[in-house]
């Protein structure tokens, strides 16, 4: 078990206006992840502090920071300014594994559920 830097980028999301997807708009999180590629939730308590997340995008206003959380048996991606918007619920992101190829979908803060490929892993 082990921290993991993991790079999502917006995967093919044709009703959304991305058809081919973009390289540009994604995220990177430092997630706990077990050796499965799951979130380990006992490793994210002795870590919070380290499990970040970075919105990343081509328009400067939609760039944020901030903390992979969990609550009750949910996990988000934690804004600490309220302009980055509110947390972001990743649709069963504790179902899911975090390997690359892997697809997550991400409710934004626009209201939107955008889809993401995973294409880079790293331990830290």
């Amino acid at each position: 078990m082990s921290l993991t830097r993991v790079v999502m980028r917006l995967g093919r999301n044709p009703d959304a206006g991305f058809p081919d997807g973009d390289n540009d708009q994604g995220y990177v999180i430092v997630a706990p992840l077990d050796k499965d590629g799951r979130l380990d939730l006992d490793l994210w308590r002795a870590n919070k502090a380290d499990c970040t997340v970075d919105r990343f995008s081509p328009d400067p206003a939609e760039k944020a920071d901030g903390w992979l959380t969990h609550r009750g048996s949910h996990w988000f991606f934690h804004y600490d300014e309220e302009g980055e918007g509110p947390d972001e619920p990743v649709y069963r992101l504790g179902d899911h594994t975090l390997r690359l190829g892997d697809y997550l979908t991400i409710h934004e803060a626009d209201g939107d559920d955008l889809t993401y490929k995973i294409t880079e892993t790293t331990s830290v």
